[in-house]
C-alpha cells in the first residue's frame, strides 16, 4: 500500500469516527405538540429593571470570561459566588455530606423535610455552587415547602464531565433515604437545575429511569445544555442577543463542526452524541412530568425547544415556556425583576399540580 494511499485512508477513517460517532446524525425535529397547554409565551415589556440585570451580567462577565480564557479558575468560580453576596434570605443553609458528596440543605421556614428538592447548579461545568445559587434554591424551598439538597459537584477541568454525573446520581440515591433530620420517608421529590445544572438534571431523569429506582415527581429544568453536538440554530442565530453565554461561547461557534467535535472529547472527556452529555439524543420516553424554561434571546433556546418536542412525542408529559429578551437564567434575579417573579409562579403553578409518587 502506497503512503498516499495509506493518508487517505487513515483521513477517511478519522472523518467518519467523527461524523458518524461522536456527532452522529442530527437530532430530528419533532412537531410542535398537539396539546397547547404544553407550550407557554410571555412577552417582556422593556424596563429599568432589566437594564440593570443586563449591566450587572456584563459586569460579570468581564470578570468571568478573563479569568477562564487565563485559566484562572478561582477568579471566575469567586466572581460567580459573589451573585449571592449582599443578599439576604429567609432559609437556613446547613452543610451536609449527600453521600460523600459536598452539599447543603436549603430550609425555608416551614420545610418539610419529608418533601425534597435535589437542585444542580449551573455554570458550565467549570463554575457556580450552592453558595452561587443561592437565590434559586431558597426560592425553591419557599414556594414547595420542600428540603432543598443544593449539591457541590465536582467541577472541570480538575475532573471529568463524568464525575459531575456520577455525583449527581450518588446524591440522588442519598436522597431518596435521607431528609435534614437524617434518613427519614420521602413522601415527594423534584429534581431541578439550570443551564449545565439543567443538562444534569435531565440525563439523571433518564439514568433514574432505566435503573429502576423511584423517580422525581416533577422536573424542572432553567435554560438547559441538552445537546452536546452544538447543532440547534439559536447557538449562532442568537449569539448577537445572548449576554450571558455569547462571551464564552462565540468562539466555539467559529469552530468547523469536525472540529468541535473533538473540542468536547478534549473538554468533557466524553462523546458528544451520547445521551449522558446529550440528553436531547436520548430516549425520552417513560419521564416525569417536566417543565422547561428557557429565554428567546438565548443560545440555548433550540435545546429547550427540541427537548420537550422529543419528549412530548415519546409520550412523556413535557411542557415549555419562554421569556421574550431575557438573559439566561433570568429566574436568579428574583424580586428585582419583574419576569423572573413571573417565572417562579409559574414553576410554583406546575409543581402544585404534581402527585407524589406511591
Amino acid at each position: 500500500m502506497t503512503l498516499p494511499v495509506l493518508l487517505l485512508i487513515t483521513v477517511l477513517t478519522i472523518w467518519a469516527f467523527e461524523r458518524f460517532y461522536l456527532r452522529g446524525n442530527p437530532p430530528a425535529e419533532y412537531p410542535t405538540p398537539d396539546d397547547p397547554g404544553a407550550i407557554k409565551h410571555f412577552i417582556s415589556p422593556p424596563g429599568a429593571e432589566q437594564d440593570a440585570v443586563i449591566k450587572a451580567v456584563e459586569e460579570l462577565n468581564d470578570t468571568i470570561v478573563g479569568a477562564v480564557r487565563q485559566r484562572h479558575m478561582q477568579v471566575a468560580r469567586t466572581a460567580m459566588n459573589g451573585l449571592s453576596a449582599g443578599r439576604s434570605y429567609v432559609s437556613s443553609f446547613v452543610p451536609v455530606d449527600a453521600g460523600g458528596v459536598p452539599a447543603e440543605w436549603v430550609l425555608a421556614p416551614g420545610a418539610d423535610p419529608n418533601r425534597r428538592v435535589l437542585y444542580i447548579h449551573g455554570g458550565g461545568f467549570i463554575m457556580g455552587s450552592p453558595l452561587s445559587h443561592r437565590t434559586i434554591t431558597s426560592k425553591f424551598s419557599e414556594i414547595t415547602a420542600c428540603a432543598v439538597l443544593a449539591i457541590d459537584y465536582r467541577l472541570m477541568p480538575e475532573y471529568k464531565h463524568a464525575d459531575c454525573v456520577e455525583d449527581c446520581r450518588t446524591a440522588y440515591r442519598w436522597l431518596l433515604e435521607n431528609g435534614p433530620d437524617g434518613p427519614g420517608a420521602l413522601q415527594q421529590l423534584f429534581i431541578s437545575g439550570d443551564s449545565a445544572g439543567g443538562n444534569l438534571t435531565l440525563s439523571l431523569a433518564a439514568w433514574i429511569r432505566d435503573e429502576a429506582l423511584r423517580p422525581a415527581d416533577a422536573i424542572v429544568a432553567m435554560s438547559p445544555l441538552t445537546d452536546c453536538t452544538f447543532s440547534g440554530h439559536s447557538i449562532r442565530q442568537n449569539e448577537a442577543t445572548d449576554t450571558m453565554l455569547a462571551p464564552l461561547m462565540k468562539t466555539l461557534n467559529k469552530l468547523p463542526p469536525f472540529v468541535k467535535s473533538w473540542w468536547v472529547v478534549r473538554t468533557y472527556r466524553i462523546r458528544p452524541s451520547s445521551p449522558v452529555p446529550s440528553p436531547l439524543l436520548g430516549d425520552l420516553s417513560g419521564l416525569p412530568p417536566t417543565l422547561v424554561q428557557a429565554s428567546e434571546a438565548e443560545m440555548l433556546l433550540d435545546d429547550a425547544r427540541r427537548y420537550v418536542f422529543k419528549a412530548c412525542a415519546a409520550g412523556s408529559p413535557a411542557q415549555l415556556q419562554t421569556w421574550t429578551d431575557m438573559v439566561h437564567i433570568w429566574q436568579i434575579f428574583e424580586p428585582e425583576l419583574p419576569q423572573a417573579t413571573e417565572a417562579w409562579n409559574e414553576i410554583k403553578q406546575f409543581l402544585q399540580g404534581q402527585n407524589p409518587v406511591h
